[in-house]
């Protein structure tokens, strides 16, 4: 009987682990560039430093074979999360989180993964902006959550303007433009602390 429910628990982790797999490659996205990087960009070497500490990435990136069993539990973290705001905090940590990976990928000199984990943690700004929103609709005080998410959207800014000089040059358009997110997302938490009457922190990028 023993053996028996071992086994099926075994078929089981198994089908899940293929399950995961199979989901996270059909919703991937894949970028291909030539290696040609330009001259320093200016733009990079001009960021303005944001006061806001990033998360540890960990030891498993988006190039290790396992990758695809953390991002499986991060989606399972999420899922099983009900709070809104924590839902929100979550989203924030993912985007962090991965930002600070594609900076290692990029370093590492590997742009086409680089990207793909760019693009995929910026969009997680745009679940942390509906999660909030979603919670503040709810009465959950987000006050503390929109600042960091604020300050957070400023780092993201500064840190990608950064990352220009180690993108190939036919990759450039696609990491400026991830740009997007982290402005979208000060923008959104910015009009939400004032609604409130409360001051957002200043934006250096566009000299609020």
């Amino acid at each position: 009987m023993l053996k028996k429910i071992l086994l099926n628990l075994s078929v089981s982790v198994f089908a899940f682990a293929i399950l995961s797999i199979s989901i996270l490659q059909s919703t991937s996205i894949y970028y291909s560039f030539t290696a040609q990087i330009s001259q320093p960009s200016v733009l990079g070497a001009e960021a303005p430093e944001i006061n806001y500490q990033m998360p540890y990435q960990g030891k498993v990136l988006p190039d290790n074979p396992l990758w695809v069993f953390k991002a499986a539990r991060d989606k399972l973290w999420y899922l099983i999360t009900s709070s809104p705001l924590k839902k929100a905090e979550l989203a924030l940590l993912f985007s962090d989180k991965r930002l600070v990976s594609a900076q290692t990928l990029f370093e590492k000199k590997k742009p086409d993964i680089a990207i793909s984990t760019l693009a995929k943690g910026e969009k997680y700004l745009e679940v942390a902006v509906a999660q909030e929103a979603i919670a503040r609709s709810q009465g959950y005080d987000t006050s503390t959550f929109l600042e960091r998410l604020a300050v957070a959207s400023l780092k993201h800014r500064q840190m990608i303007m950064g990352l220009i000089p180690l993108v190939p040059d036919d990759g450039k358009p696609f990491v400026i433009k991830t740009e997007d997110y982290s402005k979208n997302s000060y923008k959104a938490a910015k009009e939400a602390l004032n609604s409130r009457g409360l001051p957002a922190p200043i934006d250096p990028f566009n000299g609020d």
